[in-house]
């Protein structure tokens, strides 16, 4: 669970309604099914209008990442590819065979194999680093999705707002309706503002961080897989490998 991003809602939450108290406001004022159905409805069909389904049903799948990441390890992975180098050095290559049937990061595993095989250190590189730039790019663009819905949401709200306005000057024959009207429909630009800037553009940012942060780690196994296809020393490989998670 990453404690920081609930936390972080929680506290933009709580200084909003907070806020809203302070100035003697009613926290019953600020909800509105129309104004929600509007802008979520109008900012979610926006985005599924511009973007490929592909991409938008992979979004919805790592959206999950913001509360729970995905779990990496640089540290226990960097310390298996130092034991593999003393395997291949004793053993020769073909001694990580039972390894990497065994291995669970698939990733890693796919590069071991390589070296099984006898793969030289150009193509191995070459193969994991198409699947690294693939898997990188596929994510940048569902993590954009959310950058997309940021956009469109307070355009979306606004346009909820000015459909409230023109509810209310079709009653200008009732005074005592202005205000309240008036009201409840600023509440959209209030949803599409704040969706944009406390839910969807934070979204977008965290998930790009966190792909970046696996293209790194699957960085760091293609570096030390090339380094023992080249026959490097355990020692070098280990110092190698540390400059990724310090």
């Amino acid at each position: 669970m990453d404690i920081l991003s609930l936390v972080g809602i929680m506290v933009a939450l709580v200084a909003i309604l907070g806020g809203n108290l302070l100035e003697g406001g009613h926290t019953s004022s600020l909800v509105q099914l129309t104004a929600f159905v509007i802008v979520a409805g109008g900012t979610l069909g926006a985005v599924m209008v511009q973007t490929p389904i592909r991409t938008f049903v992979r979004a919805m799948k790592i959206s999950i990442w913001v509360l729970l990441p995905v779990k990496l390890y640089p540290e226990e992975i960097a310390e298996k590819i130092v034991n593999w180098s003393n395997i291949a050095r004793r053993e020769g290559l073909l001694g990580l065979e039972a390894i990497a049937e065994e291995e669970q990061d698939a990733f890693a595993r796919k590069g071991l194999q390589l070296l099984v095989d006898g793969s030289e250190p150009e193509i191995i590189r070459s193969i994991l680093e198409v699947e690294i730039d693939s898997r990188e790019h596929q994510d940048i663009q569902a993590a954009k999705v959310f950058d997309g819905m940021g956009g469109y949401s307070p355009t979306i709200g606004i346009i909820g707002a000015v459909m409230g306005l023109i509810h209310v000057m079709n009653n200008l024959a009732d005074p005592s309706m202005l205000g309240s009207g008036i009201a409840t429909a600023f509440v959209a630009t209030i949803y599409g503002v704040g969706f944009a800037n406390l839910l969807f553009l934070p979204m977008a940012n965290k998930l790009k961080s966190q792909i970046h942060s696996q293209t790194q780690f699957r960085e760091m196994i293609v570096e030390g897989v090339i380094s023992i296809a080249e026959g490097e020393n355990p020692r070098n490989i280990e110092t190698k490998l540390q400059g990724y998670f310090q």
